[in-house]
């Protein structure tokens, strides 16, 4: 084992192996995996708990099925982890070449002054208002004075995503990517770009930590995503949360001034965001089932497929991707398309398709609601009125279109049997920061 991969990470380790790695690494930081009581244990790895009885193995030995997927953690087992030794040696410059507007170079100063001052941040900022390069100037100022960085997100989407695009920026520094079915090993970088599972997975590391699309599942509603963070990031550090839609858990925290706030309205070309049409279509499901496309479904698909425009078809429910794709491909023979969710083991490779233009549309659940940019899309939702589209998501979903400077403008259709409190919500929202931006 080198030194180097345990700064500020944590590994599972035997008590053999501890007690060997103890003489082999001065200051090694041992902890047992697991804390426990007369009924109850509690992983040290997610901060999770469980009764003894509904976590027991048949050696006697107690595990945590919270964070399983990263390695189990049992009861007779300790975390290692090296203090952070920030050991940087390697150039860096910023590659990047883009120019910010005033509003995103206002922006950047305050992200800068922030990372700096390692204070906690909320960076409320419209789809499409350019985040990702208002990064750059406070990550380079960081990078530069030997601060250890990450940027995480809950959607691996959009890891992969802001990798090309942040290898870009900085040419000249390496960025360690992990999610869950990298795959490439761990090694240690300055710079590390992770879905926000992985953070529980290190101790005290980051200088600056940055959380982007912050409200998004599952990060918003997991308490062990939140622990994660705090345990990531180094006693003294700087956290940024970015998003366009906080919760009102965040905004509460702005409130009890736990958090700044910094807000901006208007997207980087100037545009406006696109308000949604509303379809009411009492039957779309039933006529879905008897294997036929709802009329204003068809209606909408005939235009885009007339004007060669390529979407995104979101739907409720995985179930409806299958026999959907069906009258698709019955109706529309010439449309390029397939389906993608969240464990469609060739999803990467499919949302890079539509990114590339080799696809003209894809079919797809809400996860591609965020953190995904195409040149030239539109939106049609689907059951826009069912639960599972929140307001924040169906805000999300509006926001995918128009993020371009070349093709700042297209079509949201939502298509619903009834206007849900989330759908007319969303539309209020977009219409309210429409109107902060000056439309």
């Amino acid at each position: 084992m080198n030194c180097e991969a345990l700064f500020g990470r944590l590994e599972i380790v035997d008590q053999t192996t501890s007690k060997t790695w103890q003489d082999l690494f001065p200051g090694l930081i041992v902890q047992p995996a697991m804390s426990l009581t007369n009924t109850v244990v509690t992983c040290r790895r997610c901060q999770a708990r469980y009764s003894k009885k509904s976590v027991q193995l048949p050696s006697g030995t107690y595990y945590c099925p919270t964070c399983l997927l990263l390695g189990r953690v049992c009861s007779n087992e300790y975390l290692v982890s090296l203090p952070e030794k920030n050991h940087f040696t390697g150039p860096t410059e910023l590659t990047w070449r883009g120019t910010l507007t005033p509003a995103q170079t206002e922006a950047a100063e305050m992200i800068k002054q922030i990372f700096k001052q390692h204070r906690q941040h909320l960076l409320w900022a419209v789809t499409g208002a350019g985040k990702t390069e208002m990064l750059f100037p406070g990550l380079f100022a960081a990078l530069s004075q030997g601060k250890r960085v990450a940027i995480a997100s809950p959607r691996i989407d959009v890891c992969l995503e802001l990798l090309p695009r942040l290898q870009q920026a900085f040419a000249q520094t390496e960025i360690m990517l992990l999610y869950g079915d990298q795959p490439e090993p761990y090694h240690y970088t300055q710079f590390v770009l992770c879905t926000t599972h992985q953070l529980l997975r290190f101790y005290q590391a980051f200088d600056v930590l940055v959380i982007d699309e912050v409200d998004a599942f599952p990060f918003a509603q997991d308490q062990q995503l939140h622990f994660a963070v705090q345990q990531a990031r180094k006693t003294i550090s700087a956290c940024l949360y970015l998003t366009a839609t906080p919760g009102p858990a965040l905004l509460q925290q702005v409130r009890k001034g736990v958090l700044g706030l910094s807000y901006l309205p208007r997207r980087y070309h100037g545009h406006p965001l696109a308000l949604p049409h509303r379809h009411l279509a009492l039957n779309w499901y039933k006529q879905l089932r008897k294997g036929r496309l709802p009329s204003v479904l068809n209606r909408l698909l005939k235009d885009k497929v007339q004007r060669q425009q390529s979407f995104l078809l979101f739907v409720p429910k995985i179930a409806l991707l299958k026999p959907l794709a069906q009258l698709l491909s019955n109706n529309f023979a010439n449309l390029k398309f397939t389906t993608v969710y969240a464990a469609d083991p060739k999803r990467a490779e499919k949302v890079q398709a539509m990114r590339q233009e080799k696809l003209t549309a894809l079919l797809t659940t809400t996860i591609l609601e965020r953190g995904v940019t195409f040149k030239n899309i539109e939106v049609i939702v689907l059951g826009s009125d069912d639960s599972v589209f929140t307001t924040s998501a169906l805000v999300q979903m509006a926001g995918r279109v128009g993020r371009h400077r070349d093709y700042p403008t297209g079509r949201v259709d939502f298509i619903c049997a009834g206007y849900s409190c989330a759908m007319k919500q969303a539309t209020k929202q977009i219409k309210q920061i429409n109107q902060k931006a000056g439309f």
